[in-house]
């Protein structure tokens, strides 16, 4: 069993930020979802190891604001978890070590509420017929919602993870907006 914020995993995950890096050298911006911290600390990593400039921005659900106020405060603080289709990301307390790195190399992290990652997720599905679960399409949520902010940047969106009950599913899919 490996906990969910490990050394180890921080470098096997590194390496699709490692991939996407290399696939697309000029990237301006990348959301990445936040738990723990193993994946976008595995960014910073690959980031790092390439040399590249490119902005990383964290990603939380409002229902797990922990990060948010973390990132703000720079300490960790916990704080409540309400239910959340993000439940992959719904951390009460941040990693003290995952926080250290994201403070010095992330430059802001981003809050979205259920609703954008609902969207987010039926978006997903309707235009790339990927299934994600909630954690996974929550970049694609705070990409959504700075859209105005980086329009002629060229971002990329991590999309972690499609484990979601086919019930919760389909019901996101069956929500109309």
């Amino acid at each position: 069993m490996v906990p969910s914020f490990d050394e180890a995993l921080v470098r096997g995950v590194a390496s699709y930020s490692l991939e996407l890096f290399r696939a697309v050298p000029d990237l301006d911006v990348l959301y990445v979802p936040v738990g723990l911290g193993s994946g976008i600390c595995g960014a910073i990593a690959a980031r790092e190891a390439l040399g590249m400039k490119t902005e990383i921005v964290g990603v939380i659900a409002a229902s797990a604001a922990g990060m948010a106020q973390s990132f703000a405060q720079r300490r960790p603080v916990s704080c409540a978890v309400l239910p959340t289709i993000a439940e992959g990301v719904a951390v009460r307390t941040p990693n003290e070590d995952a926080l250290q790195l994201i403070l010095t190399h992330v430059s802001r992290v981003v809050t979205v509420d259920e609703s954008d990652v609902r969207a987010a997720m039926r978006i997903l599905f309707t235009h790339t017929h990927n299934v994600a679960e909630g954690a996974g399409a929550i970049a694609l949520a705070a990409a959504r919602r700075e859209e105005s902010a980086i329009a002629g940047r060229r971002i990329a969106v991590v999309l972690t993870g499609g484990n979601v009950d086919r019930e919760v599913f389909a019901k996101v899919l069956a929500e109309l907006h």
